[in-house]
């Protein structure tokens, strides 16, 4: 128990080891979740606009 300790305080720079792993993995899950919500209103966009029909 006393070694998980240690290394969960990392040597006295857990604040700043821990909030960055955190800050990074916010990075990532963005990173994946953008795009698709991006994605997502796009589709909605576009099914809702009025197509163009050819000219005669």
């Amino acid at each position: 128990m006393k070694h998980l300790q240690e290394f969960l305080a990392m040597g006295g720079y857990a604040v700043y080891v821990w909030s960055a792993y955190g800050l990074g993995l916010v990075i990532l899950v963005w990173n994946v979740v953008a795009p698709r919500r991006r994605e997502r209103q796009l589709r909605a966009a576009l099914a809702t606009r009025p197509t163009r029909r050819p000219q005669p």
